[in-house]
């Protein structure tokens, strides 16, 4: 069931009606922070919706949202986690949201966050004996040492172990998540595919804007060095300022484009000086500011996909990313990209050389175009309509 070749095809794809699905989606923060996980839950719920499914969906959410989630949102009772603020937590399954679960009858629960909602949810859909599916969306065992909690890590693997084990799908976004948790011990059987694809109208390279680049005083033959995402530790905020110190030190006069949010931002400031800080971009603005830069240096480890990464392919950007297995699964290196060692010495050495190597830069930036090409949404979302459908045939089998 684990096969890394997934959707991905410039060619109309076939898609499966999803019609007849009742689809309860239980969401750790579906509309209150613009990460690549709530993106791509958006775009499911309306790709089913397009597709003929009913869909609630049951999240935390924010007073303030960061973008108009889509589909029918029921708002789970939450707090806000101690120290990020931006992310909310929900306690458990109120009565009263279980209740409106029931009456609205799904014969699927889709379950995308280990956290007590996400638990509650698959207990309740036992009880429904409906089929439960399992997406992983990040590796939340990695998160702790960026903030002191090391010890937490071993009680993180055991939780998600349950969580996953408890589903009769998982959906990982590539071969080498899915080998993560098989790594934990989940069944390599329970485990399916669920790729993502990209805006090829938003992230593009005939955004590129010159006279933009100029007005942030950039000169035209400058080396645009850019860091994209959110600003938070775990994307590698750190080894991104000790690169932009490295470089410095080696007589590269690099002034880095940042274009994120998050309660890192203030931090991130003080460690790099004489950089620009675009804060969060939607629409036109994100796709212009991306492709009017040059390279893309993503430090996180914590990846399950590495949005950015494809974003930028597709804007055409030469990538350098840290070696990890959610990056292989899409670079290959020296030929659409660049993998390297995760260290500010490796980070550095890199972007030195493809800055001052032009014929280079431009032909792994061209190769990162035609691999991006290859991302769709329509062919990835179909792949959760397959999985939901083949379930809920076999729970339909069960009950003959």
């Amino acid at each position: 069931m684990l096969n890394p070749q997934t959707s991905r095809s410039t060619e109309p794809v076939a898609l499966t009606s999803a019609a007849g699905l009742r689809v309860a989606l239980f969401s750790g923060n579906y509309n209150c922070t613009c990460d690549g996980s709530n993106r791509a839950l958006n775009k499911l719920v309306g790709h089913l919706l397009e597709h003929g499914a009913d869909v609630r969906v049951y999240s935390p959410t924010s007073s303030r949202p960061a973008f108009d989630p889509v589909g029918e949102l029921v708002s789970v009772p939450s707090i806000p986690i101690p120290g990020r603020s931006e992310f909310r937590a929900a306690l458990g399954l109120p009565t009263k949201i279980a209740d409106d679960v029931r009456a609205f009858a799904p014969n699927l629960v889709h379950v995308s966050a280990p956290d007590w909602l996400g638990t509650r949810a698959q207990k309740l859909a036992r009880e429904l004996a409906v089929p439960l599916v399992a997406s992983m969306h990040t590796k939340f065992e990695t998160y702790f040492e960026y903030y002191g909690l090391r010890f937490l890590h071993d009680w993180a693997v055991g939780r998600q172990l349950r969580f996953y084990c408890s589903s009769d799908r998982v959906l990982v976004p590539n071969a080498p998540s899915g080998q993560h948790l098989i790594d934990m011990g989940v069944p390599a059987n329970r485990i399916g595919i669920w790729s993502r694809g990209v805006e090829h109208q938003l992230f593009n390279p005939s955004r590129r804007d010159r006279a933009w680049r100029r007005s942030l005083g950039y000169l035209d033959d400058d080396v645009v060095l850019l860091f994209f995402g959110r600003i938070v530790r775990e994307k590698g905020t750190a080894q991104f300022a000790e690169t932009v110190a490295e470089l410095r030190a080696r007589g590269f006069n690099v002034r880095p484009l940042v274009v994120g949010e998050g309660p890192a931002r203030a931090e991130m400031k003080t460690l790099i000086d004489n950089a620009v800080f675009l804060g969060h971009l939607a629409g036109e603005e994100l796709g212009r500011a991306i492709a009017s830069a040059d390279i893309l240096l993503n430090p996180s480890l914590t990846e399950a996909f590495g949005n950015v990464n494809l974003e930028a392919m597709a804007a055409g950007l030469c990538v350098i990313s840290a070696d990890v297995g959610s990056a292989s699964a899409i670079i290959t290196s020296g030929k659409d990209g660049l993998l390297v060692n995760a260290d500010a010495d490796s980070y550095a050495s890199t972007v030195f050389r493809l800055a001052n190597d032009d014929r280079r830069r431009r032909r792994l930036a061209r190769n990162a175009l035609a691999t991006a090409q290859s991302y769709r949404w329509p062919g990835v979302l179909n792949e959760v309509v397959q999985a939901y459908r083949e379930l809920t045939q076999i729970q339909i089998n069960r009950s003959i």
